[in-house]
């Protein structure tokens, strides 16, 4: 790539993630040499106020050891800024003029944006010839709210990009563990003869926040939890868990497994939603001993948006027949995780229940944050002599990703993300027809909760959410990994 073009320059994605990312990836080395960042937004920046605002995000959000005056500087250099309402087409030239000679040739565009403008600033793209077969166009979410919209933003860019050139964000593919489960899968020979419905009693998996509202009122409100979590990233980790092994580690061959879970999700409708979901709001509580308000409160009036979910999902295929997939993320809860959960099977027969010992089934804990984690619990002997039979206990076998690489530097999602952009690996991506199977079964399950007038039940900030979600597990035998 010659010229990375990115809409939105300004913003607070761009501040915390985009412009560190690329700062790491310049400092290593990563970066093509010649490699020129234009940002656009409508503040009414030049070069210089630009280069101090990400100087100024830079050592926000960067380690001080890593800010080397030399790095910092040859990086700031590679810094342009164009002032842009993309509602104004006539100021498309003097984007077009920023990029330099041949500008549609060995360009990546980011758009960072609401996609209300994902529509104006493809026309006006496309106007002056920055759409082009040299120039790719990364995505980032929320892709539309629902099927429909979706497919309208998504027609908008097949219209001028065609599908190859289209790089659809979901940073949660870009963290170092989400990779690593394809590793733990599909290069050993440890656990895919019981990565089945014959070996997996049941998946879990949360992604818990104990953060609000935190400044992002109108969308939240807008959006809720099932379409700010579930249908994007939970949907992801949930199809990576289930995949089939597909035949190559390529763009094609693994999207191909990912969009056939997706397409495999039982429905959930009116049928059945009050059943397989439930839906909460936080009240007032307590987070981490500070007392916060109810997320009404923090709105500034009532609202009926959940701010809690909990769904019991199956795959109807082969592997996983009557396998309960449960997902579960929420707002103000008790601590901040996301991680997947896999409870195995009992064994067939203990032969040690003559003796007292008591078994527990294994269990596999990958965690993706706070701290990337994975862990095997196994039923061990209790050392001793036995003399009142042999007793077992369940003890874990850890592999803390940060200490087994202390010598590597985790990275930013985002830095894997824009590099793979730059260099035109789509892998990490999401496809077209992924987002458009995961809004198909988001668009089902909010049609059944209007359709059953489900409205959401009333939880404490602090908790785990409504008494609802755990009776939704319990009904099975299955207690939430808290």
């Amino acid at each position: 790539m010659k010229s990375l073009l990115l809409f939105g320059a300004t913003g607070d994605l761009s501040r915390r993630m985009l412009m560190p990312s690329l700062f790491g990836l310049d400092a290593d080395g990563l970066l093509p040499a010649d490699l020129v960042i234009v940002g656009t937004a409508r503040s009414d920046l030049d070069d210089v106020a630009f280069r101090k605002s990400i100087a100024e995000a830079l050592a926000d959000f960067i380690e001080p050891e890593r800010l080397k005056s030399n790095d910092v500087d040859r990086f700031l250099q590679r810094l342009r800024y164009v002032s842009l309402d993309v509602s104004k087409a006539d100021q498309f030239n003097v984007l077009r003029g920023a990029l330099g000679d041949s500008p549609g040739q060995n360009l990546a565009i980011f758009l960072s944006t609401a996609p209300s403008l994902f529509g104006p600033t493809i026309a006006g793209l496309e106007c002056v010839g920055l759409a082009g077969g040299g120039v790719r166009l990364a995505l980032e979410k929320p892709l539309g709210h629902d099927l429909a919209s979706s497919r309208a933003i998504n027609d908008a860019v097949a219209s001028v990009f065609k599908e190859s050139q289209t790089f659809r964000i979901d940073h949660y593919l870009g963290k170092e563990t989400v990779q690593n489960l394809l590793a733990l899968r599909f290069g050993n020979a440890l656990f895919e003869p019981l990565w089945n419905a014959q070996g997996i009693n049941h998946v879990q998996i949360t992604v818990a926040e104990t953060v609000g509202l935190e400044g992002r009122l109108a969308f939240y409100d807008d959006a809720g939890a099932v379409r700010d979590m579930v249908q994007n990233h939970m949907l992801q980790l949930l199809a990576l868990v289930a995949m089939e092994p597909p035949a190559r580690f390529d763009a094609t061959a693994v999207r191909d497994e990912k969009v056939k879970v997706l397409r495999s999700l039982r429905p959930i409708d009116a049928q059945n939603a009050a059943t397989h979901t439930v839906i909460g709001q936080y009240g007032k509580g307590a987070v981490a001993g500070q007392l916060v308000a109810g997320y009404a409160d923090e709105l500034g009036h009532p609202s009926s948006t959940e701010t809690f979910v909990a769904i019991k999902a199956h795959i109807d295929n082969w592997r996983w027949k009557n396998v309960p997939f449960y997902l579960r993320t929420g707002k103000r809860l008790p601590a901040r995780k996301t991680e997947i959960f896999i409870q195995f099977n009992d064994v067939p027969h203990s032969i040690f229940a003559g003796s007292g010992a008591k078994l527990a089934a294994n269990k596999l804990i990958i965690g993706l944050q706070p701290e990337e984690n994975v862990r095997l619990e196994l039923m061990t002997k209790e050392p001793g002599l036995d003399r009142a039979g042999m007793r077992l206990r369940e003890v874990p076998l850890d592999i803390s990703l940060p200490n087994a690489f202390a010598d590597v530097r985790r990275r930013i999602a985002y830095e894997r993300l824009l590099l793979d952009l730059l260099e035109g690996d789509p892998t990490l991506f999401v496809r077209r027809d992924e987002v458009e199977a995961q809004w198909t079964w988001i668009d089902a399950i909010r049609a059944g909760w209007k359709a059953d007038g489900m409205e959401p039940k009333a939880y404490g900030a602090g908790s785990w959410g409504p008494s609802a979600a755990i009776a939704l597990t319990e009904r099975d035998g299955v207690t939430w990994h808290d």
